[in-house]
């Protein structure tokens, strides 16, 4: 009991080896992401075999709505990640309850808004999208569910955030993969066994991630013998609030980006027809599997370096990242590898059709060497979150997804139009993306070794406070 206690208790990694500290942090969390893939990998595998190819395509066009419509969350989560990094490496107990309070009131509000707005505008995106009229009434049955439940959502990752931002991944890890398990039975009972279709899918995802959210808030009620938790610390106060602001926002504007790219990018992947939007779907969910890697590093670096930059250990900050990279890198190297190895067969999960499989495999080749150079850049990114430079990794975003994407994916797909491809080489779409993942590392790269991120902490910035 006592072994199981100091396992999910908040890690210190202000002290230690770094790579050692890093790794026992990333595992959980590594684990924590293959199950979360692995869970949105079975929502496509249940769908396409159980309601078919056109059923993939419609949950796939879904997802860059989705994506944008939760972009605040995204900003909320990775601000209190990093406000709850440095000051607990900090021992700022006051300052933490505080940061920790801001973001479960923030996210409130935030939730009630999306709830009321996205039902709204999910139908009039669909159209401007130009979905196949084939899957779009169900593109828009799974977008209402999901934003209508959008509260157990936003919450579990929230919380899921501020716990590992107190070097809890282990218990990130273990509502995690409970909300894994409910989600895969309850699409199973929801479709095979109810016929609910597409929408069973939104609303097993919606039940299973509420509850880890609840699990979540049980978990920090716990912890206070870390920080404060009463009604006090939940009333907003605007020193807590704008920074959370100011370092999630960027994060946000950069998950928005990312999402206008994929809007942008999904107008052009369904010109290409429903086969080429199957295949995205599927090359996608693998690619969450070769991602992996580089998100988990990423986000541990987060947490690292915020908690050194709040103990001031700059040396052990940089130290941990040169470890921290070389090891992400590694293991993505394994990871892209294996992948190319093994893919095929598990497309096969996805669908029967040779055709779609043989197509998704040869997209997925165009990818391969963009995996590893995302390990660097999902790792020096991590550094500058969590030192407070959210600014710096937005603007290479922008600059690598709009400004070098887009125009490039629609620029071959005009440029290889024929009589066999009237719309273009659907391979635009992930030539552009391979360009953008070489393109961001590099400029990742030089910004990181400027060391500019190294004065935007925000540990010792706090005013005093007087509100009650």
């Amino acid at each position: 009991m006592a072994k199981l206690r100091e396992l999910l208790a908040p890690k210190n990694m202000t002290e230690g080896t770094p790579w050692k500290r890093i790794v026992e942090f990333a595992i959980p969390m590594l684990i924590g992401n293959i199950a979360q893939q692995f869970y949105n990998t079975a929502d496509s595998i249940i769908v396409g075999k159980y309601i078919g190819d056109n059923a993939l395509a419609a949950v796939g066009s879904a997802a860059p709505i989705l994506n944008l419509l939760l972009v605040f969350f995204v900003g909320v989560a990775t601000g209190a990640g990093i406000m709850v990094a440095q000051y607990f490496g900090a021992k700022d107990r006051e300052s933490l309850s505080r940061s920790i309070g801001a973001s479960i009131t923030l996210t409130a509000i935030v939730s009630i808004i999306i709830m009321i707005i996205g039902p709204l505008v999910t139908r009039p995106l669909l159209t401007i999208l130009h979905t196949p009229t084939s899957i779009i009434d169900w593109c828009d049955e799974y977008l209402r569910i999901f934003f209508i439940g959008i509260m157990g959502f936003s919450y579990f990752n929230i919380l899921s955030g501020i716990l590992r931002g107190l070097g809890d991944s282990v218990s990130a890890l273990v509502f995690l993969l409970i909300s894994t398990a409910l989600n895969v039975g309850l699409d199973i009972w929801f479709i095979a066994e109810l016929n609910m279709g597409v929408g069973g899918v939104a609303l097993a995802t919606v039940i299973a991630q509420g509850i880890s959210a609840v699990l979540c808030f049980i978990k920090l009620i716990q912890m206070r013998d870390v920080f404060d938790f009463n009604l006090k610390m939940l009333k907003p106060v605007k020193e807590y609030s704008g920074k959370l602001i100011r370092l999630g926002l960027p994060s946000g504007l950069t998950h928005a980006i990312f999402s206008f790219a994929m809007i942008a990018v999904q107008s052009l992947t369904n010109s290409f027809g429903e086969m080429v939007i199957a295949c995205n779907v599927i090359v996608m969910r693998v690619d969450g599997f070769a991602m992996m890697p580089n998100f988990t590093f990423g986000d541990a670096m987060t947490t690292f370096v915020g908690q050194n930059i709040g103990a001031n250990k700059i040396d052990r900050v940089e130290k941990g990242v040169r470890d921290g990279t070389k090891i992400a890198v590694g293991v993505s190297t394994v990871v892209t590898i294996t992948i190319l190895i093994f893919g095929k067969y598990l497309m096969y999960l996805f669908t029967d059709t040779a055709e779609l499989v043989e197509l998704s495999i040869h997209m997925m080749r165009i990818l391969a060497v963009g995996y590893i150079a995302m390990a660097v850049t999902q790792c020096l990114s991590g550094v500058m979150r969590g030192a407070g430079d959210t600014m710096t990794p937005m603007w290479i975003s922008f600059i690598t997804t709009i400004i070098l994407r887009v125009p490039i994916a629609y620029g071959i797909a005009r440029f290889t139009k024929s009589a066999s491809y009237p719309a273009g080489r659907p391979e635009a779409i992930f030539i552009s993306l391979l360009t953008a993942w070489i393109c961001g590392a590099t400029i990742t790269t030089i910004f990181y070794k400027k060391g500019r991120w190294k004065d935007k902490a925000v540990v010792g910035k706090t005013t005093s406070i007087t509100e009650n």
